[in-house]
């Protein structure tokens, strides 16, 4: 009789870390991040190397910038413990534990164990580039939030896989949820407003935000740009708003 196979209890990470919310309508809330290894897409304006490592990069305390090493793969048992007892030292601190990278999602099978144990902790907050469907429908139920990316040609560098994003937002819009589409100075109105349709046809009670570009740390649009563009795609979908990388501003990761 064969043996059941053992669900995995241990991860990739690259970063665990707290500090604020930079993006999106979370902005300014505070909140603990695992940043995990591994991503399906390589978009040209991506700034956050997601390759594995040997070891995982921890703060020594919450906010702290101070951080020390732990082997990779790092375990839910490990990781669990360190997670409570910050949110036992300031338990009214952290909105929620984010989950990014990288891809998160393409550790669907090791967050499927995690999740529960986590979200007992803190509410659960999904960053993802919004293109792998059946992982997001397989954790659903352990997630809180979701922030979905739709990945525009013209700042990815990649064709914009709209039949994804829209399978995956059918589903998302089930969570507290919200589209950011990263825009440059050479985007198209017509992609914005491509952008904007989509969300507007499958879930128009969702906010969608544009994020312009960072480059070299300062905003890589000219204010006209981005008022025109959302002058454009809020004549389709009027929720909309334009959110930059406030963290960046600030010195914070």
């Amino acid at each position: 009789m064969p043996v059941p196979a053992t669900p995995p209890t241990e991860a990739p990470l690259l970063e665990v870390f707290s500090s604020i919310q930079g993006e999106g309508l979370l902005v300014g809330c505070r909140q603990i991040f695992l940043r995990f290894a591994q991503c399906n897409l390589s978009c040209r304006y991506c700034d956050t190397p997601f390759a594995p490592t040997s070891e995982c990069r921890i703060e020594d305390a919450p906010g702290s910038g101070v951080f020390r090493s732990l082997a990779n793969p790092v375990s839910l048992e490990t990781l669990a413990a360190i997670l409570d007892h910050w949110h036992r030292e300031a338990p009214r601190m952290h909105h929620s534990l984010s989950l990014t990278g990288g891809e998160p999602l393409l550790q669907a099978e090791i967050l499927g164990e995690w999740l529960p144990a986590l979200r007992e902790i803190l509410p659960i907050y999904l960053e993802t580039n919004g293109t792998l469907v059946e992982p997001l429908e397989e954790l659903l139920p352990h997630l809180d939030w979701i922030s979905m990316d739709i990945k525009l040609a013209s700042v990815s560098g990649r064709k914009t896989p709209w039949a994804a994003h829209r399978e995956f937002l059918a589903l998302a819009k089930r969570k507290s949820c919200y589209v950011k589409a990263v825009v440059g100075e050479d985007t198209p109105v017509a992609e914005v407003v491509r952008a904007a349709r989509l969300v507007q046809d499958v879930a128009p009670e969702v906010t969608l935000v544009l994020q312009p570009l960072t480059l070299e740390g300062q905003v890589g649009i000219a204010a006209r740009t981005l008022l025109d563009l959302q002058r454009q795609a809020s004549a389709v979908h009027a929720n909309l708003r334009i959110i930059p990388q406030t963290h960046r501003f600030v010195g914070l990761i």
